[in-house]
């Protein structure tokens, strides 16, 4: 016995010794953030001081230091990824995950990106291409003094895998990673093609409704007015179906309507979550730049933020920038394809993919006068082209005169409107709203990047390639796009509305937001006294939906099947809208309108409504008020009312709600489903190893044990319409109101002080698992909270040598 107990005990400290040094080899991927670092590269000494969040506050006496001590940090705190994104963007996953990246990378491949960002080098200013340098000189710098496998991160360790260095085109294409992300729309013209053999003309308008021309837009557009020029003004010292699309919030308002006589300038992005979040915090300050706000790891220019003398912002406009062609191949050569003036012959290249633990596949890219020919990419197009035709993807993506880059480099520079305007000439892919503010007290608005004209007028849906109807015969003029320089009401505001008025002489896209947010910030501008930077951060938390306030009207005119019904339908007639975490009325009315899409819209889509499946408050207005034709179930032999449709729906959502929430209604709470998802990317893959999906009971634990270690879940107030943005996938069965896109950066900007500009991310700074700063901004996030960055630049330069 005592022999077994020495045993037991020996084991057992061997395991903990065992366990203790593989947290000290974990840990050593952490970032060395004190102490002293001596380079070759950099030319003169470079500070780089933290502050208590993790933001670096890089002092330097060049540029290029600058740009270099940037790379440097972005590798310690977001290597893995980094290296995800120029990954995803070169069609390279397949060599880390295997073939299930394949059609990943196929895609990629097709589209050509990474060859796209190579050739985009050779068109770039000689200062813009050093900065590129310089940023991949300091990333490579942090790879190359960690070469032990256990100084990476985690992520690395575990798939047994070495970063490459650094190529300046690995930060191109993270661009056109974006531009797809936020320019989607050919997958509607798909969707609305396969929908087209079975609805007519008139049921495809009602899916997908025309904004208003007369809701609410960032400018009005008068066609006589004239167009403003640089010398006019005085100068002064940039998804799957159902999914939620890029947006955003952004507001400028004038001196005359602060409290403090400057302009404040709000703006959030929303994008999709992830953990680590896309945001990284940075304040730069070298010659030529003095910079605070929101960098990108993998890219060295301040995306979002502010100089010494301006700020800026961007939401995303969705135009149109993509477009499907059917291309007819030449029946006599398979090799050539029809155009207007007769055959021409494909531009091929081939194409060799990787695959980790699998063969390497080979990919023939074909490519005709509109674009790549991502049929051969894409496996599910049966039943949308027919025998002998291919289908082709126009896109500003892959413009070869492209130099969005350099766009954000003069527009990190810039010192005034003029400046701005120049800057943003270059700003070509995906076209953005802009919003800016300067410490003259001028505010402004201005839409750049190239926007297609088209022979059809739009495109809404997959166009003959061979007739040339729908050809672009160009871009709009610059002269042309959407601007706005101080207007008289003295504020102005986007939230991925129309951003010009009825009268503008050009198709930008049909895809414009739902004006819900835009009305609610102009709701709250309106509502007297003066603005400041504290009530833009308020503003930006609010989640009272004007969405759940129009529509609420239209469905509560029901009676009530029994008591509980007639209990939560009270509740919704009383309700204020606010989408709350701890109220029942946000998860029962949330719940309704998931139902309700689905009730109305199912028996005519098919197998196709799965790809159309969001809240779509714009189809269920129409239907409840115009088109009362959708609520008659085609499955059924007896015609239905809406009426029918609403109580039928209603109940569904009553019995699926007390099945998972129980039957007391007060115990009912919005943040118990809407929490916010920021899931890192290895969880999925685990959780799919066979093992565990064997298991539910131990599914349920590595999900719990994931959701504590590598993902960022925290209960969440808002939803899909709101201010406060906190967009849900509703077509998923697993967690449908989980919200997973929405703001991962605030930032206010307050022209009384720039150095008091308040700043916000989700996550937190750091990607590394083990980091103290990995999720440590969350909850501040989740509240509403936000912070100035602190001034230690200030304070080290007064501390450097002249």
């Amino acid at each position: 016995m005592v022999f077994l107990s020495r045993l037991f005990w020996s084991l057992l400290a061997l395991v903990l010794l065992a366990l203790a040094a593989a947290v000290i080899w974990l840990y050593q991927s952490l970032p060395q953030t004190s102490g002293e670092l001596r380079l070759e590269q950099i030319s003169e000494p470079v500070t780089v001081r933290r502050d208590r969040r993790g933001v670096p506050h890089i002092i330097a006496r060049t540029s290029d230091d600058a740009y270099f001590a940037l790379g440097y940090v972005h590798a310690q705190d977001r290597l893995w990824q980094m290296e995800l994104n120029r990954r995803a963007g070169a069609g390279r996953l397949a060599e880390l995950f295997g073939p299930k990246a394949l059609k990943s990378d196929r895609f990629m491949r097709t589209m050509g990106y990474y060859a796209s960002a190579k050739r985009q080098l050779g068109t770039l200013d000689a200062e813009v291409v050093a900065a590129l340098d310089a940023y991949a000189d300091g990333i490579n710098a942090w790879i190359d003094s960690h070469r032990s496998p256990w100084q990476l991160p985690p992520e690395f360790q575990l798939l047994n895998h070495r970063p490459e260095n650094w190529q300046p085109a690995d930060s191109l294409v993270w661009l056109r990673l974006m531009a797809t992300r936020l320019s989607g729309n050919w997958r509607d013209e798909l969707l609305r093609a396969r929908l087209a053999k079975t609805l007519d003309t008139e049921q495809l308008a009602d899916l997908w409704p025309d904004v208003p021309p007369d809701t609410a837009a960032t400018l009005s557009w008068l066609r006589d007015a004239p167009a403003v020029s640089l010398e006019d003004i005085p100068a002064i010292a940039g998804t799957p179906p159902g999914a939620p699309r890029g947006a955003s919030n952004a507001w400028a308002v004038a001196g005359s309507h602060t409290r403090s006589g400057s302009p404040v300038l709000a703006n959030d992005p929303h994008l999709g979550y992830r953990a680590p979040i896309l945001w990284y915090l940075a304040r730069i300050t070298a010659p030529g730049m003095k910079l605070a706000g929101g960098t990108v790891p993998g890219l060295p220019f301040t995306v979002l933020g502010h100089n010494e003398r301006i700020a800026w912002g961007l939401t995303a406009t969705h135009t149109d920038l993509q477009d499907l062609f059917v291309e007819k191949i030449d029946p006599s050569d398979a090799g050539r394809y029809l155009t207007p003036d007769g055959n021409a012959a494909f531009v091929t290249r081939e194409e060799t993919i990787k695959v980790r633990g699998g063969a390497d596949e080979t990919v023939t890219v074909r490519i005709s006068r509109h674009g790549p020919v991502i049929s051969d990419a894409l496996t599910d197009l049966e039943d949308v082209l027919e025998e002998g035709h291919v289908l082709a993807l126009a896109t500003t993506f892959l413009d070869p005169e492209d130099k969005t880059p350099q766009g954000l480099y003069f527009t990190n520079r810039a010192q005034n409107w003029n400046d701005i305007r120049q800057a943003v000439r270059d700003l070509f892919a995906p076209q953005m709203n802009m919003m800016y503010a300067d410490v003259d007290g001028n505010i402004g608005f201005i839409s750049p990047g190239r926007v297609p004209i088209r022979r059809s007028g739009r495109g809404w849906m997959p166009k003959p390639g061979w007739t040339g109807e729908a050809d672009w015969t160009g871009f709009i003029p610059f002269e042309e796009l959407p601007v706005g320089f101080n207007p008289e009401s003295g504020h102005l505001i986007n939230a991925n509305n129309r951003n010009h008025g009825p009268d503008y002489p050009h198709f930008i896209t049909e895809d414009w937001e739902l004006p819900y947010r835009a009305d609610r910030i102009a709701e709250m501008l309106a509502r007297g006294g003066s603005q400041s930077a504290n009530t833009g951060v308020r503003m930006q938390r609010d989640v009272i939906s004007t969405m759940a306030r129009e529509m609420l009207p239209l469905m509560t005119t029901l009676e009530g099947a029994d008591a509980c019904q007639r209990t939560a339908l009270k509740m919704l007639r009383e309700w204020d809208a606010r989408m709350a975490a701890d109220r029942a009325e946000p998860l029962i009315f949330n719940a309704w309108m998931r139902q309700l899409v689905r009730h109305i819209a199912e028996d005519e889509l098919g197998e196709l409504f799965a790809k159309y499946w969001t809240l779509r408050p714009d189809f269920v207005h129409r239907v409840l008020t115009q088109r009362k034709q959708w609520c008659d179930d085609t499955r059924t032999p007896d015609p239905e009312s809406c009426e029918k449709i609403l109580g039928r729906s209603f109940t569904a959502t009553m019995n699926a709600l007390q099945r998972d929430h129980g039957t007391n209604i007060a115990d009912w709470k919005w943040g118990d489903e809407h929490v916010a998802r920021f899931d890192h990317p290895l969880s999925r893959g685990i959780l799919s190893r066979p093992l565990l999906q064997q298991n539910e009971q131990v599914l349920a634990i590595a999900r719990r044990l994931l959701d504590r270690w590598l993902n960022v879940v925290v209960p969440a107030d808002g939803g899909n319409y709101t201010v406060g943005r906190a967009a849900m996938f509703v077509y998923r069965e697993d967690q449908p109101f989980a919200s997973r896109h929405g703001a991962g950066l605030r930032a206010v900007y307050d022209f009384s002080d720039l150095a008091k500009s308040s700043f916000m991310i989700a996550t937190g700074q750091s990607g590394n698992l083990l980091s103290s700063h990995y999720r440590d901004l969350v909850e501040h996030w989740r509240n509403g909270r936000a912070f100035p960055l602190e001034r230690l630049a200030d304070q080290t330069l007064k501390m450097l040598p002249k």
